[in-house]
């Protein structure tokens, strides 16, 4: 028998009852459950750069979960309700869209986005808390790099930013030799964080200008150090060594092995 999305309200309400539920269930708040909610969204995000459809499927699962538990701790508070949540998202995406829900018609991307923008901030001016900023609505508990970026679009909209690549490559060459100065005087740590965090934004900004995401750059190098790694440990194990027996310099010549080997299997 397949399930709906009834079943799975009722079976929140189980495991929040009072009596009958479930203790770690019952003792979460919607400050406990956030952080689970960002690890399942990178769970979505992880299956997909995989390519494993029922892994995704199983994910996307997991994050429906947490809507549900949100609504079901709202319910409890009498502050709204998951149909709540179900008919706000459908009214924000049928204003959203007059393009295809109404008589609007947009000819370029860039009309689109602009549509899209000038909706978003009415809906932050009718809202209490209004703040008249280009910047309103980034979300800070964003991660970093996607919030440097979502800023970085943010400031450009309104002209504030880079004419062309070879300003950003300059400063980040700038930034570099700042934090290289700052290194160097051995100042606190401070100010190291500081250089460091305004290199890594300005690596951000270039990044953008490049016509990539720096969040999927980044990743993508994760796993590129990831895979290599695992050879290097293969390799070692083939030959009966461990990492400890190796001093860094064969270490290096291992790696450019792997790196070689790579290219190799490449062409």
């Amino acid at each position: 028998m397949a399930h709906s999305i009834d079943d799975l309200l009722t079976i929140m309400r189980r495991l929040r009852d009072p009596e009958h539920g479930c203790p770690w269930d019952r003792k979460q708040t919607f400050s406990t459950i956030a952080p689970y909610t960002i690890e399942e969204a990178y769970e979505v995000a992880d299956a997909i750069d995989r390519g494993d459809i029922q892994d995704l499927r199983d994910e996307l699962g997991d994050l429906l979960f947490q809507v549900v538990f949100y609504a079901q701790m709202a319910q409890e508070l009498q502050i709204f309700s998951f149909a709540e949540i179900v008919n706000s998202i459908c009214e924000k995406m049928l204003r959203r869209h007059p393009h295809v829900f109404g008589d609007a018609e947009y000819t370029t991307d860039r009309e689109l986005r602009s549509a899209w923008d000038y909706h978003k901030q009415r809906e932050r001016e009718d809202k209490a808390e209004h703040d008249a900023s280009v910047l309103a609505g980034v979300a800070r508990a964003l991660p970093a790099l996607m919030r440097a970026e979502k800023l970085q679009h943010r400031a450009a909209r309104v002209g504030f930013d880079w004419s062309d690549i070879g300003g950003v490559i300059a400063k980040c060459k700038e930034e570099i030799s700042e934090l290289e100065a700052e290194l160097k005087d051995r100042r606190e740590s401070a100010g190291v964080c500081q250089e460091l965090g305004d290199l890594l934004f300005s690596c951000v900004n270039l990044a953008r200008h490049a016509g990539v995401t720096a969040e999927q750059s980044l990743r993508s190098a994760n796993e590129k150090f990831e895979r290599r790694f695992r050879a290097m440990e293969a390799s070692l194990t083939m030959k009966g060594r461990r990492f400890e027996d190796m001093d860094l310099q064969a270490l290096d010549r291992l790696w450019d092995e792997v790196k070689q080997n790579e290219d190799t299997e490449a062409r």
